[in-house]
């Protein structure tokens, strides 16, 4: 009798595992199969959301349907097509002005290490990427503490254009003092949002940017007059990735050049890919 028992329950077992597997199968079946085609920004997303949530929903149909068979009327059951309540989000906790150990940056100190760091003497001698004065902020991190010292510092870099050099400043966010800096040329972190703005504000400024604008009326019937009309990004422009480099970038490394990628805001693609920008020499030169 036992044995009769043991092989009952093994079909049924092995029923049910066909049962779920044969779900699987249909929801593996029901996604799309243009995930990834949407190339706006967060197109990706918003389509993968869109197959999570009903793989998600099916996984769920099957759960209610198992809770069901398993014990009708139970109070952990879900009833079929009853939508769970909607899911909340908690609020982020509040920022304190100083971190604490490794934590990242606040803004508070961000703020501060660039304040400080633009303070020595000399500073208001160098330039900017729009020819003001004082360096142009690239950026700043939490600097590596040392050994058996808790206090907080910021590395700051920055960009003199006046002599095409890097400067990179730590600074004590506790005393406030900057106990190291150093200068290197030849040496060119990624491009800040402000270095991209400036190279569109060029491109736009010079003979070589009529394409652009003429691209954007065609695409929007309207007058392209303001970097804000467009969407765009970029980096530098490295010529040791290049096949042929035209003379007048042969400076770019030792001069900060980029290139950008823009587009309609909501929109086309307008192709910049062949105008690459020379900030230090204020030029744009069409490759390619």
């Amino acid at each position: 009798m036992y044995e009769i028992a043991r092989r009952h329950l093994g079909k049924v077992v092995a029923g049910a595992a066909m049962a779920v597997t044969g779900t699987a199968v249909a929801v593996a079946i029901s996604l799309p199969g243009s995930a990834g085609a949407d190339d706006t920004p967060g197109g990706r997303g918003a389509l993968g959301a869109g197959a999570a949530g009903t793989a998600a929903g099916t996984a769920g149909a099957v759960g209610a349907s198992s809770g069901l068979q398993g014990g009708e009327g139970g109070e952990g059951a879900q009833s079929a097509g009853t939508a769970p309540p909607p899911a909340t989000v908690a609020p982020a906790a509040a920022e304190g002005r100083k971190g604490v150990g490794s934590d990242p940056l606040t803004d508070d100190e961000l703020s501060r290490a660039e304040t400080l760091a633009l303070t020595p003497p000399g500073a208001a001698a160098q330039q900017n990427v729009e020819g003001g004065r004082g360096p142009q902020h690239l950026g700043t991190d939490l600097a590596d503490p040392l050994p058996g010292d808790g206090t907080r510092r910021a590395e700051v870099r920055l960009y003199d254009y006046g002599r095409d050099e890097l400067i990179t400043r730590t600074v004590n966010l506790d005393t406030g003092k900057v106990e190291k800096s150093a200068s290197q040329r030849g040496v060119q972190p990624s491009a800040h949002p402000e270095e991209l703005r400036e190279a569109l504000e060029l491109i736009l400024a010079s003979p070589l940017g009529k394409g652009v604008k003429e691209d954007y009326r065609d695409a929007t019937g309207k007058a392209l007059t303001s970097t804000t009309q467009l969407w765009f990004n970029g980096d530098l422009y490295r010529t040791y990735r290049e096949a042929n480099v035209p003379a007048q970038l042969s400076r770019c490394g030792e001069h900060r050049c980029v290139r950008l990628v823009t587009k309609v805001l909501n929109g086309a693609w307008i192709d910049t890919r062949n105008l690459i920008v020379d900030l230090s020499a204020r030029t744009v030169t069409r490759v390619g």
